[in-house]
């Protein structure tokens, strides 16, 4: 039945999809009799905390928000930020005769699916609406075709979301008090974190090796022309049939792996580049094999994301944020999918473009068709592809910006999928001579001719390594027989280092992760996210550095919680979650034996949660029970040489020697921005060598106490020292005196006199005609007037001790500069910010370089420079502030409104058994069970997040 069949009958549909945008474009294909409105994602899910849990719940339950005590039975409420929404779902359903709930169709969406259901309790019949794509063809046919809810997949999500609550409730804890208040631990964040970490430790214990070789430039003799050129270029390959050394043969100790290879230093290489200058050459053979080359996959979530950053500089993040926006309105399917599958209709209308775009010379005889790669792929959409039965080419979309190279790269590499295979030829030559001194030298040139080009003509991938060949890179070589006497040109020698494991970029990491089946590469771009908002990685470039805070966080689980972060560990549980996803496994039992350990008579089969040996193996509740045995100064302490120790403490890194309160023991803050891999002994040696220690000025002469100077966190300051007994805290308390330091002024320069002019401020000027006192005072920001609360910047800190009552109102009359007329150029423009769609700058602040869309700025980080930034990473910068900006003004809006209500579980109704039996179908005891717990529980949700 068509809407408009339906509609004519007069009924008032409800339809709740996911965000407001989504809403927007499907009630436009869906016309009168329908009201679209929106979930805005999750609207319930576990406790943040014990205040929002139900008074009748005590102990665990409260701090957990699972009553781990009776089958991890999750406590639901509804979000803060999500009440009003909920109540204006309410009103809608009420005055509606049939509910739609259309989120995505994955383990998210189903589960938001499953908790409307059960927080707006509709008497009205429901139907579950999906769809990958949103053309009206595609929400026409949802609505005509409507299925029963999946409580499968929503077991699925609520095991994920209770296993991730109990790893990161259990074991963040445990880093607070012994690394740092504020960290998190979790089942992929924690793992991903290792990854960065041990490519760092590896960089760290790298020993660069130094190699030589030579590059022969051949000549034929005879004229050249494009098709067959005159001379080739060919590398050093063996000596006295010793193959010469190159990076690979050394190993990460700077050492030859083998023996048997051929290692030239500088003097050797020189000598025989000498030796071989004015011999006779000739080819020894000539070796030619067909090329082929077959397109690549259609894209899917984590192909997306590596190409995206690859070629057009987005991170993990930015990508899904932008491929959102082209999903809800209509240009792509579904950008969360496992599969690199098309639909006949995707495949017929990307033939078609072949035909039309490139002709039919380009069209393979029939419709290819690619395997699925990933493990248990979870979702059953197709690949990421342009929406519709007629792909639109970017032309005709009439996008611009982000959004445009998105959707570009998306459509060329579906229409590319369906294209022919590149066919062509490679060559190897080897060439022979023998030096002066009797040395038997062959070189080696390799070339490739593409005589066919097929799906190369819409695309080719982009690598990882900025120095990798392309695949349609073509190196053409001279016509030549074995035989063929050659003469040497030129003969040169090139000295190389190796080169320390590349670390991770978003690309890589993402690559890594799916590749150890770690995870699940919808959560990906989260996960990342997450690692760097945390403090765990920081960015330089596209390249991921781990934080000297990363290095202690994953000693510590590597040392005492070493199965939680054990790759093969994580990727089996991973496939334990995906059991019980098909039904295979039950949640329960395997809960119980990952959190209680596998002593317990009901823990079931073995797998992931325990060793599944026959020996004991304690659960999470056991290991983070004893933390005794946990020495906080251990785990965060690293040798770096000669006495030397990196410390990671509660307020930052630092180099140490020697012990606190003992003689000779030195002390020195790292800059937080340095990459681990860069301190050294010699740059630990200069921290340390750097003036430190309070400076002992003298005493005032007014108070008589001692005024010393210190290196602070945030630089060099003077302060008094009070007297013994003078309160510190209480309605008594005494402050001492502090002030910074000016920019021209250092630790051991600093006088008593400039210690007591700085601590003499704020200094007052004057007064103005209405009695208003002006002061000059020196701030985080420089030096400025505040009069009232009218404050104006002064150009220099001198001017703090020497401006005039006069030269302040002379400041004051001009009228203050604010708003776009007085504003600076930017430093920078970025393009068109994908969310807002508003031009994006880099800007000079108070606060230092930052972005802004004219809406929401945001601060650039310390390891981005106005040079360095792209556009991509001040897309992700802004996304990030809006991320945290919205939630904490509605969340004082709500709490302003009205106080908050204590949240209750949904009660438990024998027709929520009836529900929930309907919609599992077949009607097995698992599903049985599983719809007895539904009905008792009250609700889940989950960000879309998987750490």
């Amino acid at each position: 039945m068509s809407p408009t069949s339906e509609t004519a009958h007069g009924g008032r549909r409800l339809v709740i999809v996911e965000s407001p945008a989504k809403a927007k474009t499907i009630k436009g294909y869906l016309g009168p009799g329908y009201v679209v409105e929106a979930s805005v994602g999750h609207i319930r899910d576990l406790p943040n905390g014990a205040a929002e849990v139900p008074e009748k719940y005590t102990g665990e339950v409260r701090r957990l928000g699972v009553d781990v005590e009776h089958d991890f039975q999750p406590i639901y409420v509804v979000n803060a930020d999500k009440k009003a929404q909920v109540r204006k779902l309410k009103e809608l359903l009420a005055e509606s005769d049939e509910l739609y709930l259309a989120t995505d169709e994955d383990r998210e969406g189903e589960a938001i699916a499953w908790h409307l259901q059960e927080v707006l309790k509709p008497k009205v019949p429901v139907h579950r609406m999906v769809f990958h794509e949103i053309t009206k063809d595609a929400i026409r046919a949802a609505v005509a075709n409507p299925r029963e809810l999946n409580t499968r997949m929503v077991d699925a999500q609520e095991t994920r979301r209770i296993l991730d609550r109990l790893y990161g409730y259990e074991v963040s804890p445990v880093l607070w008090k012994k690394v740092m208040r504020g960290l998190s631990a979790g089942r992929v964040q924690s793992v991903a974190t290792r990854l960065v970490v041990e490519r760092e430790r590896e960089r760290i214990a790298f020993r660069s090796a130094e190699y030589w070789d030579l590059t022969g430039t051949f000549s034929t003799g005879r004229p050249g022309d494009p098709s067959d050129p005159s001379s080739l270029v060919a590398r050093l390959n063996s000596v006295d049939g010793r193959r010469v050394a190159q990076g690979r043969d050394f190993g990460p100790d700077g050492r030859l792996k083998s023996d048997q290879v051929l290692h030239l230093d500088e003097a050797n290489a020189r000598a025989l580049a000498a030796a071989l200058a004015d011999s006779s050459f000739a080819v020894r053979s000539v070796e030619s094999k067909p090329y082929r080359r077959s397109p690549y996959a259609p894209f899917r979530t984590t192909t997306l994301q590596q190409e995206a950053s690859r070629k057009l500089g987005f991170g993990a993040k930015s990508t899904m944020q932008v491929a959102q926006k082209l999903y809800e309105n209509g240009f792509i399917t579904y950008m969360r999918t496992d599969s690199t599958t098309l639909s006949d209709t995707a495949i017929s209308a990307a033939r078609a473009q072949v035909t039309q775009l490139y002709g039919a010379g380009y069209l393979p005889d029939k419709p290819r068709t690619y395997a699925g790669k990933v493990k248990n792929a979870q979702e059953a959409h197709e690949a990421i592809r342009p929406s519709g039965d007629r792909f639109r080419t970017p032309a005709e979309t009439g996008l611009s910006g982000d959004q445009f190279r998105l959707y570009e790269l998306i459509w060329k590499r579906t229409v590319a999928s369906q294209m022919k295979d590149a066919v062509g030829n490679s060559v190897t030559v080897r060439i022979g001579g023998t030096s002066s001194d009797g040395r038997n030298a062959e070189f080696t040139a390799s070339g490739k001719t593409i005589t066919f080009h097929g799906f190369m003509k819409a695309y080719v991938e982009g690598a990882d390594d900025p120095n990798a060949e392309l695949d349609d890179r073509e190196r053409r070589l001279p016509q030549v027989a074995e035989g063929d006497a050659l003469s040497a040109e030129e003969m040169s020698v090139d000295g190389h280092a190796t080169k320390p494991p590349a670390r991770y970029t978003e690309a890589s990491l993402v690559k890594e992760l799916e590749e150890r089946e770690i995870g699940r590469p919808s959560t990906y771009a989260s996960i990342i996210g997450t690692i760097l908002d945390r403090g765990y990685v920081f960015k330089k470039g596209t390249a991921l550095v781990p934080s000297f805070l990363s290095f202690a966080v994953v000693n510590l689980l590597e040392t005492h919680f070493g199965r939680l972060v054990d790759y093969d560990f994580t990727a089996k549980m991973e496939d334990d979650l995906d059991r019980i996803a098909q039904g295979e496994a039950q949640a329960v039992p395997w809960l119980r034996r990952f959190y209680f350990g596998e002593g317990d008579d009901n823990a079931g089969a073995a797998s992931s949660a325990g060793n599944g040996d026959g020996d004991h193996l304690g659960g999470l509740k056991e290991l983070v029970t004893d933390l005794g045995a946990i020495d906080a100064k251990e785990i965060s302490s690293f040798p770096v040489g000669d006495g030397i120790m990196l410390r990671v403490g509660r307020y930052g890194p630092y180099v140490e020697r020697g012990e606190k309160d003992a003689e000779g023991h030195q002390r020195a803050d790292v800059p937080e921005e340095m990459a681990p891999d860069e301190l050294t002994v010699a740059y630990a040696e200069e921290l340390l060598a750097k003036p430190s220690g309070d400076f002992e000025l003298g005493a005032d002469p007014v108070s008589g106490n001692q005024i010393v100077a210190k290196d602070g966190r945030y630089g060099p300051y003077v302060t008094e020292i009070l007297p013994d007994g003078t309160p510190k805290t209480g309605k008594n308390a005494v402050k001492p005196r502090t002030a910074s330091l000016f920019k021209s002024m250092s630790l051991d320069t600093v006088t008593l006199d400039d210690a007591l002019k700085l601590m003499s401020l704020p200094r007052v000027v004057g007064t103005d005609a209405e009695g208003v006192e002006i002061t000059a005072q020196n701030g985080r920001y420089g030096p400025y007037l505040k009069k009232g609360t009218d404050s104006r910047s002064l150009t220099g800190e001198d001017q703090l001790f020497d401006i005039t009552l006069e030269e302040a109102l002379a400041i004051y009359a001009q009228p203050k500069q604010r708003g776009r007329a007085a504003a600076k150029p930017p430093l920078k423009e970025l393009g068109t910010d994908p969310v807002s769609e508003r031009p994006v700058v880099v800007k000079d602040g108070r606060f230092g370089p930052y972005v802004t869309d004219g809406e929401t700025n945001a601060t650039l980080r310390t390891d981005d420079s106005v040079e360095g930034i792209t556009p991509e990473r001040g897309y992700e910068l802004l996304a990030e502030k809006r991320a945290k900006t919205p939630a904490k003004k509605t969340a004082k809006k709500v709490a302003k409104k009205a106080p908050a209500k204590k949240a209750t579980t949904a009660k438990k109704a024998a027709a929520k058994k009836t529900t929930a039996k309907k919609a599992a179908g077949a009607g097995t005891a698992t599903a049985k069970k599983t719809a007895a717990k539904k009905s008792s529980a009250s609700a889940s949700g989950s960000a879309k997040t998987d750490m």
